[in-house]
């Protein structure tokens, strides 16, 4: 077993959103690895179809071509068809409606490649999305979404299995309504990602998280980016995978839900023989 960081943009030197070749990709693999991560998805930020195709083909040829650094195991689409209420720092004007043609035509000749694509289910169509992605063999996440309780819910029926950096970005708990996040912690089955860098979800929430939902169902994520300066949006994770297990074991949360959340959980969503 080991360390597998499902949702993962880049790191302090390079991000995906700044490659131009697939040799980049690979530095960024090298990298990732001396942090001690031994497996990753390289998540893509919502652009046009086009430029998130090039991405693709960029990280296909990393994949062909690797021989060291952390293993990339594939892409992750956050968005396109995300809610522009809760884009977070992501660009709303690159999110899309929910429509099946486009969809096909971003991940057509990449089905090997695309693990998880996240989508918005309240959004027109959405529900018709995630089972065409389900056909094509892709994780269906829920996330940068205004959902209620009811709409997560739907959503789950249509075959979603996972729920981006629960919290962040996202519809909260309110008492007569729980909200996307409530559905996450309420429904046992659901995975939930949680980013446990300390910014984006305070520590006393993570510890609750964590005594209250099925340990079988948590995915600690890094969602590491490069950081910008001046920038007043939270962005993604500063910290890698590792220092992120690190600092949770100093707040005395149990080392086997952690290892579950970082080791068997990941490999279990998307069906990976141990790394």
């Amino acid at each position: 077993m080991s360390i597998f960081d499902i949702h993962f943009h880049g790191t302090e030197k390079f991000d995906v959103k700044e490659v131009k070749d697939y040799e980049q990709i690979l530095l960024i693999a090298e990298e990732y690895g001396k942090k001690e991560t031994d497996g990753f998805l390289l998540s893509l930020y919502p652009d046009s179809l086009d430029k998130m195709r090039e991405k693709l083909s960029i990280i296909k040829k990393a994949m062909e071509n690797q021989t060291d650094g952390a293993k990339i195991y594939g892409a992750y689409l956050e968005g396109p068809f995300l809610n522009p209420l809760k884009a977070g720092a992501l660009d709303s004007n690159k999110f899309l409606m929910p429509d099946i043609d486009k969809l096909e035509e971003l991940v057509y000749g990449f089905e090997d490649i695309i693990k998880i694509v996240t989508v918005a289910p309240e959004l027109p169509g959405a529900y018709k999305l995630i089972e065409r992605c389900i056909e094509l063999g892709t994780v269906v996440s829920m996330g940068h979404s205004d959902a209620t309780y009811r709409e997560a819910e739907e959503g789950f029926k249509a075959g979603v299995r996972l729920i981006t950096h629960l919290f962040n970005a996202m519809r909260g708990i309110h008492h007569r309504e729980p909200g996307i996040a409530g559905f996450g912690l309420i429904n046992q089955e659901i995975y939930i990602e949680l980013i446990g860098d300390g910014k984006h979800l305070s520590d006393e929430l993570l510890k609750w998280i964590f005594q209250v939902k099925n340990p079988e169902r948590i995915i600690l994520v890094s969602d590491m980016v490069k950081q910008k300066k001046g920038m007043q949006k939270l962005q993604g994770g500063s910290m890698s995978l590792k220092d992120v297990i690190n600092r949770l074991k100093k707040l005395n949360i149990d080392e086997y839900k952690l290892k579950l959340a970082t080791e068997k959980n990941p490999e279990e969503l998307l069906r990976i023989n141990s790394l």
